[in-house]
C-alpha cells in the first residue's frame, strides 16, 4: 500500500554529514498536517525537577490521530533526561481545534540514577512548522 506524502527538505548548511537537512511534511494521504507544542515541569525526584518544551511530530488534520514526541529536559544537577512517547487521541475544543493529553516517565539518568514523571496537555493544533 502506498500513501502519498508531500513536503520539502531544508539544508541546514552544516558540515555534519549525518544531520545536514530537515524534512518538513506538509500533507499525509491528502490531508494537511499539524503539530502541537508540549511543555511542562517534571515531578521532583532526587531533590530536583526539570523543565521541558518541544513540538510533537506532524500528524494528519481532520482524521483520528495521535502524535509522537521526543525531547530532552533542561539541565539540572549536571544532567538531563529524555522524554519520549505518544499522545492520547485528539480531544475537541469548544471553539474548534483540539489538544492531546500526554504522560510518562523520563529516562533514568544522573549521578544518583533516577527518573521523573511528567504529564500535561498539548497546545491547540498549529499548521506544520
Amino acid at each position: 500500500m502506498k500513501i502519498p506524502v508531500t513536503g520539502f527538505l531544508v539544508d541546514s548548511g552544516d558540515d555534519d554529514t549525518q544531520h545536514s537537512h530537515k524534512l518538513y511534511i506538509t500533507s499525509f494521504n491528502g490531508n494537511p498536517v499539524h503539530v502541537h507544542s508540549i511543555s511542562g515541569i517534571t515531578s521532583i525526584n532526587d531533590g530536583h525537577s526539570h523543565q521541558y518544551a518541544s513540538w510533537t511530530a506532524p500528524a494528519p488534520t481532520g482524521v483520528p490521530h495521535v502524535h509522537s514526541y521526543n525531547t530532552f529536559t533542561s539541565m539540572s544537577q549536571g544532567h538531563t533526561h529524555r522524554i519520549q512517547g505518544t499522545t492520547g487521541p485528539a480531544i475537541a475544543l469548544p471553539g474548534g481545534g483540539h489538544y492531546h493529553l500526554f504522560e510518562g516517565y523520563t529516562t533514568i539518568d544522573g549521578s544518583h540514577p533516577h527518573s521523573h514523571a511528567y504529564n500535561g496537555r498539548t497546545s491547540n493544533e498549529v499548521s506544520s512548522r
